[in-house]
């Protein structure tokens, strides 16, 4: 078995005119809690849709738990949650959960089971008959964090999971998410909050207009040093040497 459970080389996206994603190339090592770290419209989330296998990529290769994007066997043992879940709120969250449970093709006896704990985890059990449009915001997060573990998965997409959680519900998701690597569980956390990435991940890769800019483990960036770019017209060599006191290696390029 393939020691990555995420790899890419080269992925790219294009839009009519619009190169939403350039040249992704990524290895996630299995067990890893991942960051994707970037502002909104940085191609995040459509880079997740191209190894869901949601968006077809123009070009470029990747590989999900050692198989080839679209790999049915693969794709059964991945959960997603999106950013914006589009809920039946019709359900109960208990029907919601087992309808899902049932297009994985779960057995009665097991769907129960993981239904029974999701809510427990989620802390969704004293509404588990309470219909999804009486939810508020965060609930509907909550129970759409549930549907993405329902079938236990090796590899789970989580696309900005802490929106709309208030300060327990965000904690209750990074300790579900640290639960989840214990157990050996590979996660990838599309996140525009570096708060969040900071606390709960191993690496992140910052990504900006459609690339990968850097890939760094987590404590190399608490511990190291943090790089600034100023772009300005005009700057003279007293307002480089002014910025000296600042910082040290000032450069100025131009």
């Amino acid at each position: 078995m393939t020691s990555f459970a995420i790899e890419t080389d080269s992925l790219r996206k294009v839009f009519g005119d619009n190169v939403a994603v350039r040249g992704l190339t990524l290895q996630v090592p299995q067990g890893e809690v991942f960051g994707f770290l970037g502002p909104n419209g940085a191609g995040k989330t459509t880079s997740i849709k191209m190894l869901l296998g949601l968006v077809a990529p123009s070009s470029g290769t990747a590989t999900l738990l050692g198989a080839p994007l679209g790999d049915r066997a693969a794709r059964a043992r991945i959960g997603f949650l999106p950013e914006h879940f589009r809920f039946h709120d019709w359900l109960s969250a208990e029907e919601f959960l087992t309808l899902h449970g049932q297009l994985y093709g779960m057995s009665p006896a097991r769907l129960r089971q993981r239904t029974d704990e999701l809510l427990e985890l989620v802390g969704l059990t004293p509404f588990r008959r309470k219909f999804l449009r009486t939810f508020s915001k965060g609930m509907l997060q909550r129970i759409g964090l549930a549907q993405a573990l329902l079938n236990d998965p090796a590899l789970v997409f989580l696309d900005e999971p802490t929106s709309g959680l208030d300060p327990v519900g965000r904690r209750l998701v990074r300790d579900i998410i640290r639960g989840l690597r214990d157990r050996g569980t590979t996660v990838f956390l599309n996140s525009h909050l570096l708060s969040e990435v900071e606390i709960t991940c191993d690496r992140v890769a910052f990504i900006k207009h459609g690339e990968v800019i850097r890939v760094s483990e987590l404590k190399t960036l608490v511990d190291g040093e943090t790089s600034v770019t100023i772009r300005a017209g005009k700057l003279t060599a007293a307002a480089v040497a002014g910025l000296g006191r600042w910082g040290r290696g000032i450069r100025a390029d131009g």
